[in-house]
Protein backbone atom coordinates (compact mmCIF):
# COMPACT_ATOMS: atom_id res chain seq x y z
CA UNK A 1 0.00 0.00 0.00
CA UNK A 2 1.68 3.21 -1.15
CA UNK A 3 -0.56 5.74 0.51
CA UNK A 4 -1.64 5.17 4.09
CA UNK A 5 -4.89 6.99 4.78
CA UNK A 6 -6.17 7.45 8.28
CA UNK A 7 -9.73 8.68 8.43
CA UNK A 8 -12.09 9.67 11.20
CA UNK A 9 -14.14 6.53 10.52
CA UNK A 10 -11.46 4.30 12.04
CA UNK A 11 -12.26 0.68 12.79
CA UNK A 12 -13.54 -0.25 16.20
CA UNK A 13 -10.97 -1.18 18.83
CA UNK A 14 -9.52 -4.65 18.27
CA UNK A 15 -8.59 -7.08 21.06
CA UNK A 16 -4.85 -7.69 20.92
CA UNK A 17 -2.94 -10.25 22.92
CA UNK A 18 0.76 -10.09 23.84
CA UNK A 19 1.79 -11.88 20.63
CA UNK A 20 -0.15 -9.39 18.47
CA UNK A 21 1.41 -6.47 20.34
CA UNK A 22 4.90 -7.90 19.91
CA UNK A 23 4.30 -8.47 16.19
CA UNK A 24 3.19 -4.85 15.86
CA UNK A 25 6.21 -3.61 17.82
CA UNK A 26 8.57 -5.59 15.57
CA UNK A 27 6.84 -4.41 12.39
CA UNK A 28 6.98 -0.78 13.56
CA UNK A 29 10.74 -1.19 14.06
CA UNK A 30 11.21 -2.79 10.63
CA UNK A 31 8.24 -3.55 8.37
CA UNK A 32 10.55 -5.57 6.10
CA UNK A 33 11.25 -8.22 8.73
CA UNK A 34 10.64 -11.60 7.08
CA UNK A 35 7.70 -13.65 8.36
CA UNK A 36 10.02 -16.47 9.49
CA UNK A 37 12.04 -14.03 11.60
CA UNK A 38 8.87 -12.48 13.10
CA UNK A 39 7.58 -15.96 13.96
CA UNK A 40 10.85 -16.95 15.59
CA UNK A 41 11.06 -13.75 17.65
CA UNK A 42 7.54 -14.13 19.07
CA UNK A 43 7.74 -17.91 19.45
CA UNK A 44 5.03 -19.07 17.04
CA UNK A 45 4.95 -21.09 13.82
CA UNK A 46 5.49 -19.15 10.57
CA UNK A 47 2.01 -20.12 9.31
CA UNK A 48 0.45 -18.82 12.54
CA UNK A 49 2.49 -15.63 12.26
CA UNK A 50 1.32 -15.05 8.69
CA UNK A 51 -2.29 -15.65 9.74
CA UNK A 52 -1.97 -13.16 12.64
CA UNK A 53 -0.40 -10.44 10.47
CA UNK A 54 -3.16 -10.90 7.87
CA UNK A 55 -5.80 -10.70 10.62
CA UNK A 56 -4.24 -7.44 11.87
CA UNK A 57 -4.44 -6.07 8.31
CA UNK A 58 -8.04 -7.19 7.76
CA UNK A 59 -9.07 -5.72 11.14
CA UNK A 60 -7.63 -2.34 10.16
CA UNK A 61 -4.90 -2.40 12.82
CA UNK A 62 -2.11 -2.55 10.22
CA UNK A 63 -3.00 0.09 7.65
CA UNK A 64 -0.10 -0.66 5.33
CA UNK A 65 3.62 -0.88 4.91
CA UNK A 66 5.59 2.01 3.51
CA UNK A 67 9.07 3.26 2.86
CA UNK A 68 10.08 6.29 4.90
CA UNK A 69 12.09 8.63 2.69
CA UNK A 70 14.34 11.39 3.98
CA UNK A 71 13.10 14.74 2.59
CA UNK A 72 16.62 16.14 3.08
CA UNK A 73 18.09 13.42 0.85
CA UNK A 74 15.77 14.67 -1.90
CA UNK A 75 16.89 18.26 -1.45
CA UNK A 76 13.88 19.27 0.65
CA UNK A 77 15.85 21.00 3.41
CA UNK A 78 12.96 22.90 4.95
CA UNK A 79 9.82 21.48 6.54
CA UNK A 80 6.88 23.33 8.05
CA UNK A 81 3.41 22.93 9.48
CA UNK A 82 0.98 25.32 7.81
CA UNK A 83 -2.35 25.92 9.53
CA UNK A 84 -5.15 26.77 7.10
CA UNK A 85 -8.49 28.42 7.89
CA UNK A 86 -11.15 28.42 5.18
CA UNK A 87 -13.70 31.04 4.28
CA UNK A 88 -17.25 30.04 5.22
CA UNK A 89 -18.31 29.40 1.61
CA UNK A 90 -15.55 26.79 1.15
CA UNK A 91 -16.66 24.62 4.07
CA UNK A 92 -19.47 23.15 1.95
CA UNK A 93 -16.79 21.52 -0.24
CA UNK A 94 -14.32 20.70 2.54
CA UNK A 95 -13.52 17.25 1.11
CA UNK A 96 -12.69 18.72 -2.29
CA UNK A 97 -10.59 21.48 -0.69
CA UNK A 98 -8.68 18.87 1.34
CA UNK A 99 -7.98 16.83 -1.80
CA UNK A 100 -6.72 19.94 -3.63
CA UNK A 101 -4.45 20.78 -0.69
CA UNK A 102 -3.04 17.24 -0.66
CA UNK A 103 -2.20 17.52 -4.38
CA UNK A 104 -0.13 20.71 -3.99
CA UNK A 105 3.62 20.42 -4.63
CA UNK A 106 5.55 19.85 -1.42
CA UNK A 107 2.57 18.76 0.68
CA UNK A 108 3.47 15.59 2.60
CA UNK A 109 0.39 15.24 4.83
CA UNK A 110 -2.97 16.96 5.28
CA UNK A 111 -4.83 16.86 8.58
CA UNK A 112 -8.52 17.87 8.76
CA UNK A 113 -9.08 19.46 12.18
CA UNK A 114 -11.70 20.47 14.67
CA UNK A 115 -11.07 23.89 16.20
CA UNK A 116 -10.08 27.30 14.93
CA UNK A 117 -8.19 26.01 11.88
CA UNK A 118 -9.65 23.66 9.29
CA UNK A 119 -6.45 21.96 8.12
CA UNK A 120 -2.82 21.54 9.00
CA UNK A 121 -0.42 20.77 6.20
CA UNK A 122 2.95 19.15 6.69
CA UNK A 123 5.05 20.53 3.84
CA UNK A 124 8.61 20.22 2.61
CA UNK A 125 10.50 22.67 0.40
CA UNK A 126 13.95 23.12 -1.08
CA UNK A 127 14.26 26.66 0.26
CA UNK A 128 12.55 29.46 2.13
CA UNK A 129 11.61 30.96 -1.25
CA UNK A 130 9.91 27.74 -2.37
CA UNK A 131 8.01 27.56 0.93
CA UNK A 132 6.98 31.20 0.54
CA UNK A 133 5.73 30.53 -2.99
CA UNK A 134 3.65 27.59 -1.80
CA UNK A 135 2.04 29.65 0.95
CA UNK A 136 1.58 32.87 -1.02
CA UNK A 137 0.61 31.45 -4.42
CA UNK A 138 -1.23 28.22 -3.66
CA UNK A 139 -2.68 28.94 -0.23
CA UNK A 140 -3.11 32.64 0.45
CA UNK A 141 -3.88 33.20 -3.23
CA UNK A 142 -6.83 30.81 -3.12
CA UNK A 143 -10.32 32.30 -2.85
CA UNK A 144 -11.26 29.43 -0.49
CA UNK A 145 -8.58 30.18 2.12
CA UNK A 146 -9.14 32.92 4.68
CA UNK A 147 -5.79 32.70 6.48
CA UNK A 148 -2.65 30.65 7.01
CA UNK A 149 -0.02 30.39 9.72
CA UNK A 150 3.34 28.79 9.00
CA UNK A 151 5.54 27.16 11.65
CA UNK A 152 8.97 25.84 10.72
CA UNK A 153 9.91 22.35 11.89
CA UNK A 154 13.35 22.22 13.50
CA UNK A 155 13.28 18.51 14.29
CA UNK A 156 10.88 15.57 14.07
CA UNK A 157 10.95 13.26 17.08
CA UNK A 158 9.12 9.94 16.95
CA UNK A 159 7.95 7.62 14.20
CA UNK A 160 4.25 8.39 14.02
CA UNK A 161 3.15 4.99 15.31
CA UNK A 162 1.52 4.48 18.70
CA UNK A 163 3.41 2.56 21.34
CA UNK A 164 2.04 -0.99 21.57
Amino acid sequence: MNNVRRSVSAPREVELDDVDRELLRLLIQDARTPNSTLAQRVGIAPSTCLMRVRRLQEAGVLLGFQAVVSPEALGLQLQAIVSVRLHGHARAQIGDVGARLAALPGVLNVYFLAGVNDFQLHVAARSAEELRDLVVTHLSGSRDIASTETNLIFEHIGNGSPVV
